[in-house]
């Protein structure tokens, strides 16, 4: 009678077992997560919404409605609008330059681009005070030309780009350098022109890229206040945004209700952002 052999049981998979240690851990992680999350954005967004509605919608429209609500909604989507249009360009540019040409001083632009992300936006405006303004280096050429930059609109579109600078550049650069430049020498060797590669390669393969940073620019042109702040002189009905209009019904009016009403839009505004770049990024990696 023939030996019966017993089969040696079936060892656990790394993964099943890694994933079998690191579950507490994990849900730990997930707990402290969340109410890390929640007591510094959930908690206040949602004190902000119940004392938006509070009064009524009665109240809450005639904040909107107001002649300076409606001018400070108006002036941050012109800025906010120009500043996205002037970073989406020089943002292409600058990225296809950092990712497809060496040079010297290469690694010093690339400091340069990240340069808004580390400095306050009271210094940047400061600077362009200090550059732009009637004292400052280039102020007395300007006002002989007719051009004010401090306290008008330039100035503020200015200080936007600045401090939105690095979000086109940053989603742009990783998709150039993983395209790579072949396709780009194919066309060239087909006799196509630097425009129609740009139209017809470049264009199409950073599309959902470019999308992505354009709209977390647009978010981030719309809530900007420091830089805006010092460069505009913050005259009401004139040089004043929505995150300013905030600022001053909270200091100098005192009138919470028109400030959450226009917080609520801002915040409105800004989760649809969040909201789009998700959705585009699920599609970049699908």
């Amino acid at each position: 009678m023939a030996d019966t052999v017993t089969p040696a049981p079936r060892p656990l998979s790394p993964s099943s077992t890694s994933r079998d240690r690191a579950r507490p851990g994990s849900l730990a992680l997930r707990g402290v997560a969340m109410v890390y999350v929640g007591l510094l954005v959930l908690l206040p967004v949602v004190v902000i919404l119940y004392r938006t509605f509070q009064p009524g919608l009665g109240e809450f429209f005639s904040a909107l409605d107001s002649p300076e609500a409606a001018h400070a909604f108006e002036l941050t989507g012109i800025v906010a609008l120009s500043a996205v249009v002037i970073n989406t360009v020089f943002g292409i540019a600058v990225a296809i330059l950092l990712a497809r040409y060496r040079f010297w001083g290469r690694r010093v632009l690339s400091a340069f681009v990240d340069l808004p992300v580390s400095v306050s936006p009271i210094v940047v405006g400061l600077a362009l005070v200090l550059v732009f303004g009637p004292t400052g280096w280039f102020g007395p050429f300007l006002t002989r030309h007719g051009v004010t930059m401090i306290g008008a609109k330039p100035g503020m579109i200015l200080a936007t780009v600045f401090v939105s600078l690095p979000l086109v550049v940053r989603a742009l650069v990783p998709v150039l350098e993983q395209a790579g430049i072949e396709q780009e020498q194919a066309a060239a060797s087909l006799g196509a022109t630097a425009f129609t590669r740009l139209r017809r390669i470049t264009l199409p393969t950073i599309r959902a890229a470019l999308t992505y940073g354009v709209v977390l620019s647009l978010a981030r042109c719309i809530g900007e206040y420091g830089a805006v702040l010092v460069v505009s002189n913050n005259v009401e009905g004139t040089t004043e945004t929505a995150p300013l209009r905030v600022g001053n019904l909270v200091e100098n009016e005192l009138n919470y209700n028109a400030a959450y009403a226009i917080t609520f839009v801002l915040i409105v505004v800004a989760f649809a952002a969040i909201l789009l770049s998700a959705w585009i990024r699920r599609r970049r990696r699908s």
